[in-house]
């Protein structure tokens, strides 16, 4: 059976654009593509697996998209590192709660993230007056983070008091670690609408994550 050039030309066309002919297997779309698509795609229309060799290469040489300091968000509260050498095991349980929570939850992304943050925040705000108001966000995604992360704080204090007859978890801590994890977010957001720049790092930065982990450094304040 004859094969015709048109046949022959769009099976080795890259699977993205349908033009260029490929140059690697992409595991995001289960075909190859042409190294330009691979960059300009990566993480935009492409939700790429985390341990892509292509990605990791090319989160050794990314740049974050700059964020203004003086537009911080929640600039009002000091996160100093005192407060993150003092509540290191919080940080680390916040940190694991989000990965878990993240990786259970299909389609989240750093920007579901950073929605969860930003209400958990408001929520925690409101605790500073007496009141407690929950901030659910309006994205479902970034919801059940919100939830993940309240229940397991929750579990925190609990097992904290089995241990030592009380809770030492205090809400202004908990709110100043937020803020610190929003912030670095907010550093490590490379804008790509499915970047998890954000979730890799702290993903590398899990004790037991030793397979495929990240290469960025420890956390470090923004």
């Amino acid at each position: 059976m004859l094969v015709s050039p048109a046949a022959y030309t769009k099976g080795m066309a890259c699977a993205i654009c349908q033009a260029r002919r490929p140059r690697r297997h992409c595991p995001g779309v289960h075909g190859d593509i042409c190294t330009i698509c691979c960059g300009t795609e990566r993480e935009v229309t492409v939700s790429c697996p985390l341990d892509c060799e292509y990605l990791r290469d090319a989160r050794k040489h990314e740049k974050a998209t700059p964020f203004d300091a003086e537009n911080l968000p929640n600039r009002d509260i000091r996160v100093s590192e005192e407060l993150l050498e003092s509540n290191g095991e919080l940080l680390e349980f916040l940190s694991h709660t989000l990965v878990t929570a993240a990786f259970e939850t299909p389609g989240v992304v750093d920007s579901d993230l950073r929605d969860a943050l930003a209400a958990l925040i408001r929520t925690y705000r409101t605790l500073q007056t007496g009141i407690y108001y929950q901030s659910l966000p309006e994205n479902a995604l970034a919801a059940k983070i919100f939830r993940a992360v309240e229940d397991a704080v929750a579990e925190f204090r609990r097992q904290e008091t089995d241990r030592l007859g009380m809770s030492r978890t205090r809400d202004a801590d908990l709110l100043g670690l937020l803020v610190f994890l929003e912030r670095l977010q907010l550093d490590r957001n490379n804008g790509r609408p499915r970047g998890r720049a954000f979730l890799d790092l702290l993903r590398g930065l899990q004790p037991e994550s030793t397979d495929g982990a990240s290469d960025s450094s420890p956390l470090v304040l923004p």
